[in-house]
């Protein structure tokens, strides 16, 4: 163990027998539990709400979460003579979410029913209210056209360039169809509902967040973790976010994507509005939209081969999502 974790080690109520280093984070084994590490990722104003919002999940049963653990003083951040800003966090066993295993996967749409049931609560603290996605979309279709006019006037092109401006029009095209969809659909009253019921997201709910129990035979969802993304907002989001995830991961294999929604819906049934929530959400080329503005807001001196083949990629899965999309949603450009 370095000096400088024993310092901040050394100010909870833990004995420590060993730490290792794990993905931005030290992970400790102590006698009362395995406990993680990490510098503070989140504003330090969200600490106490999401501390507020860990109660409340554990006071609902739901207590396999990455709660943060107070120090000897009963501060939840410690601020060592380095300058640095750390919280301790409950950690587990778990292995993250096989993306390989359907059962894992079911699992975990199942878990984020669960959660989402959950959920709603007033919580004391400023719980952010999300976004409403018709800003959203349309601050996202100008930075694509501010794009194509950039590429437009860089001399010379380069491979990604030319990827880019060949296929601009039929992402735009996608880009237009879900702006037009979300203003004919049901969404502002669902938003209104949802800010009104209390309603409350993770945020960032993907495998590397969910931790599974560690038997292969067994593939029952260990902890969740990480929510300090979590706020007011249409939960279908979480679910949403979850299924492209996975989806662009699988070549969007309708029949996964299909269980994936039924295991969600067989503990928390979805609504007819939810579903066109989703459907518009992915409807709109994300991906797309977000290597664009990756690259727009870098060193255009330099793109790496892997923010080409992201181009390309997101490009291909095109077909296979409006497959998707057709099959599921009945929905077709």
């Amino acid at each position: 163990m370095q000096e400088y974790e024993r310092n901040i080690l050394d100010q909870y109520n833990i004995d420590v027998i060993s730490t290792r280093k794990t993905r931005g984070a030290v992970l400790c084994d102590t006698k009362q539990g395995l406990f993680l590490l990490k510098e503070v990722s989140v504003s330090e104003n969200r600490i106490p709400v999401l501390c507020e919002l860990h109660e409340h999940l554990m006071e609902q049963g739901y207590g396999n979460i990455d709660c943060i653990v107070p120090d000897k003083a009963g501060n939840t951040i410690v601020c060592p003579e380095d300058g640095g800003k750390y919280i301790l966090k409950r950690w587990f066993q778990g292995r993250e979410c096989d993306i390989r295993r359907m059962a894992e996967l079911l699992d975990a749409a199942g878990n984020l029913a669960k959660l989402h049931i959950i959920m709603k609560k007033k919580l004391n603290g400023k719980v952010p209210l999300a976004e409403h996605m018709e800003e959203v979309y349309l601050r996202h279709t100008r930075e694509l056209k501010k794009v194509r006019k950039f590429m437009r006037g860089q001399s010379p092109k380069e491979e990604f360039e030319f990827a880019f401006l060949k296929c601009f029009d039929q992402m735009y095209q996608w880009a237009d169809a879900a702006g037009e969809l979300l203003k004919c659909s049901d969404y502002d009253r669902l938003y209104q509902e949802n800010e009104e019921n209390y309603c409350m997201t993770h945020g960032e709910y993907n495998y590397h967040n969910i931790l599974m129990q560690r038997e292969e035979y067994r593939p029952e969802v260990e902890a969740t973790t990480n929510f300090g993304k979590f706020k007011r907002d249409i939960q279908a989001e979480d679910l949403y976010y979850f299924l492209r995830k996975i989806m662009e991961k699988h070549g969007w294999k309708e029949r996964l994507g299909d269980n994936i929604l039924n295991a969600y819906s067989a503990i928390k049934p979805l609504t007819k509005e939810e579903m066109e929530y989703i459907k518009i959400r992915l409807a709109y080329p994300e991906k797309f939209w977000k290597i664009a503005s990756s690259y727009y807001h870098s060193n255009k001196a330099w793109i790496s081969i892997k923010s080409v083949e992201k181009l390309q990629m997101a490009i291909l899965q095109t077909r296979e999502k409006e497959r998707f999309l057709e099959h599921i949603f009945e929905f077709r450009l």
